[in-house]
């Protein structure tokens, strides 16, 4: 009431004046309110809709933090005000951390199929299915005489924990792809000095990144470039030329170049089509990769027994196929984003933490029950840990941290 005259009807937009305590008008804008618990953090909350120059938010801003028993939020603090509230759970925040910082439509994706509940379905399904085999055996214990409780149940019950371990760990193998999306898909361009590597970089980013001369040993660090193919995130990253009479801070950038293509999800082998000898790359690791004829407008276009693609970055020749080949390899490793996936290395720690417990459970069959009824529980609320149904107070800080101030 103090900034705009009084209280709008809830979830209708009201146009009008907004204004200081001391009447000075700052804007006429839209304002609307929303009353708890249906608002998003589940308490009262009011939106003013500005006009976009920063002059008009920033006193629009000096002036709500000027009202009594009001002041700035912290980074996160809607999401958390939310998820203490019941409104979200973590996962939930944590999608929405990834949506706001989405840059892809892959990431975008991703993230709202993780903020619709997906994934914390899957675990709320698994965390359920433990508590009913806790309760099973528990009730064999303690009721193993009375009429109502079946003789044995425990072959149900670890057969379909076995089950959920293969579940659990096809999921947390998925973290990979997830990892992809949210991280980009990494290319290395590896190769001979003057092999046209730092030129197909630069023709990929449709700019100049790296330095191109006849020299060798140009480049002597990773020079990467970020892309955006059909919504995935691809890195590219450009490497020293791999030759043996080298100097020493050469040699340094050859170790690196080597070293990243292990970890690469891609690697593309550049072989100068117009060398009187071909260079034989000394590959490390099991990364997939692609053999590139370059200056093809030297040597003739198309491919070869040896090359899988030939280009040439000075007539454009062949980048688009080996670019469109790029985003399929991408497509593939990424597979179905709509999928439920862990979004967060805590989601492996605790899932694996989870899985082990319940391979504690099933495969110690000589243990008492008792013993394998308290590895369900360790199971159960390893999972509750997750969405933060159990005990995670320690957690809370460093997850809304991440956010935003406002979000």
């Amino acid at each position: 009431m103090t900034m705009t005259g009084s209280v709008p009807e809830p979830r209708f937009m009201r146009f009008g004046a907004i204004s200081d305590a001391d009447g000075n008008l700052l804007d006429n804008g839209l304002t609307v309110f929303f009353s708890g618990p249906t608002s998003f953090t589940g308490e009262d909350s009011c939106e003013f809709h500005l006009h976009g120059g920063r002059a008009v938010v920033a006193a629009v801003l000096e002036a709500v933090g000027a009202v009594p028993g009001f002041r700035h939020a912290e980074a996160g603090e809607f999401s958390r005000r939310a998820f203490l509230n019941g409104k979200i759970d973590l996962t939930g925040a944590e999608a929405l951390s990834d949506l706001v910082s989405s840059e892809t439509e892959a990431q975008r994706r991703f993230a709202l199929t993780n903020a619709g509940g997906k994934q914390s379905e899957l675990y709320a399904a698994w965390r359920r299915r433990i508590v009913h085999a806790r309760a099973m055996i528990e009730a064999e214990l303690d009721f193993s005489d009375q009429e109502d409780v079946p003789g044995s149940v425990s072959d149900q019950v670890w057969a379909d924990m076995h089950k959920m371990i293969g579940e659990m760990e096809t999921h947390i193998a998925s973290y990979r792809r997830a990892e992809m999306i949210r991280d980009g898909f990494k290319v290395v361009i590896l190769g001979a000095p003057n092999a046209g590597k730092s030129s197909l970089l630069n023709s990929l980013a449709r700019r100049e990144v790296a330095i191109v001369t006849d020299e060798a040993g140009t480049t002597r660090d990773l020079v990467e470039v970020t892309l955006d193919l059909d919504g995935m995130k691809v890195i590219v990253i450009d490497t020293a030329g791999i030759r043996e009479a080298a100097g020493k801070v050469e040699t340094i950038g050859i170790e690196r170049a080597l070293a990243t293509a292990e970890t690469a999800d891609l690697v593309l082998e550049m072989h100068d089509l117009s060398a009187s000898v071909r260079a034989e790359l000394p590959m490390r690791g099991d990364a997939a990769s692609i053999t590139v004829g370059t200056k093809s407008d030297l040597m003739g276009g198309g491919t070869s027994a040896v090359e899988d693609f030939r280009i040439s970055t000075k007539t454009g020749d062949g980048v688009a196929s080996l670019l469109a080949e790029i985003s399929r390899r991408a497509k593939q490793a990424i597979g179905d984003i709509g999928e439920a996936m862990p979004s967060r290395i805590r989601h492996i720690e605790l899932l694996t933490r989870s899985a082990s417990a319940l391979r504690d459970a099933v495969q110690h069959q000589d243990n008492p029950l008792e013993l394998r009824a308290e590895d369900l529980r360790r199971s159960s609320d390893s999972l509750g840990r997750i969405a933060g149904a159990v005990d995670v107070e320690d957690l809370l800080d460093s997850i809304f941290s991440t956010f935003c101030v406002g979000k």
